[in-house]
């Protein structure tokens, strides 16, 4: 564990786990958390309507008692902990595979606070000889056997999943747990969204299909581990390849993409991050799929 006072005389302590899971402190002065409570209801005011007086012009005291306080605590520390986390990342080298789960572990007056940032960072990855040994399978997978049909063509879906099998079963990743559980929370929340637009329950559901919710988690991590590990093999391959798309593949994706999934406040930057990511991860299993 290392601290460090960073921005504004905020001190963190950052801890690793062998898994990659990461825990930072970050402690902040109260005087900092009292100005950060009083911009943040300076902000609010002129949106607040308090009885009596004109939007806009109510006393700063009488608009923080309209003010809900998990409201005005979350938006006081958005002012401290963005830069906060920032500064932490750049002095200790942070390469952060998610955002910070933050949790508020001391909040007195007149005493210094504790916001406790979970977040973790994605496994270093040795590909070693990865072509030879994926060579090796596709040219096994595409000898023919006499006298059996199945084996005269080798379809790309299967070709795909030889890929894929050898790729998990070579690389044995250590991967953070909140990774893990971010991946099968969202697994489960789509699942929660399609189960209630069909106007079932969560229980009736699973008693449809013989599990339980434990089952159920149980398989979504093993899913999760087996996609989080391909994601990051073929991302590792698709740099040590230098593999580039396409700009105009991307941005064909992009366009399908808005018309088809059409998301309220979504940042088309972002939209397009994530599907050239996806993009690259595909041209890497492509290369795979062809070596011989």
């Amino acid at each position: 564990m290392t601290d460090k006072k960073i921005a504004e005389n905020i001190t963190t302590s950052v801890a690793k786990e062998t898994d990659g899971n990461i825990q930072i402190i970050f402690t902040i002065p109260f005087p900092i958390i009292k100005k950060a409570k009083n911009d943040t209801i300076a902000e609010m005011a002129g949106d607040i309507l308090v009885p009596g007086f004109r939007k806009g012009k109510a006393p700063l005291d009488k608009v923080e008692a309209k003010i809900p306080e998990n409201t005005l605590i979350e938006h006081s520390l958005g002012h401290l902990l963005p830069k906060a986390l920032s500064e932490v990342m750049n002095e200790q080298k942070l390469k952060l595979a998610i955002y910070p789960k933050f949790e508020l572990i001391k909040a007195k007056n007149d005493e210094d606070w504790e916001i406790r940032g979970l977040t973790c960072e994605l496994p270093e990855v040795d590909l070693g000889d990865y072509k030879e040994v994926i060579k090796g399978e596709n040219r096994a997978a595409s000898i023919v056997v006499p006298g059996n049909n199945k084996n005269e063509e080798t379809t790309r879906d299967k070709k795909e999943q030889i890929v894929v099998k050898t790729l998990l079963e070579k690389f044995n990743l250590t991967l953070p747990k909140i990774l893990i559980e971010e991946e099968v929370n969202g697994r489960l929340s789509n699942l929660l969204a399609r189960i209630e637009k069909l106007g079932l329950s969560l229980e009736s559901y699973l008693s449809s299909i013989g599990k339980t919710v434990d089952s159920l988690r149980a398989e979504y991590e093993t899913q999760a581990k087996d996609a989080i590990t391909l994601d990051i093999l073929l991302t590792k391959i698709s740099e040590a390849e230098k593999l580039k798309v396409d700009p105009k593949e991307v941005d064909s994706a992009l366009a399908m993409s808005q018309a088809t999934n059409k998301v309220d406040n979504e940042d088309p930057a972002s939209r397009k991050r994530l599907l050239e990511s996806i993009l690259q991860r595909r041209l890497a299993l492509d290369f795979l799929i062809n070596l011989s």
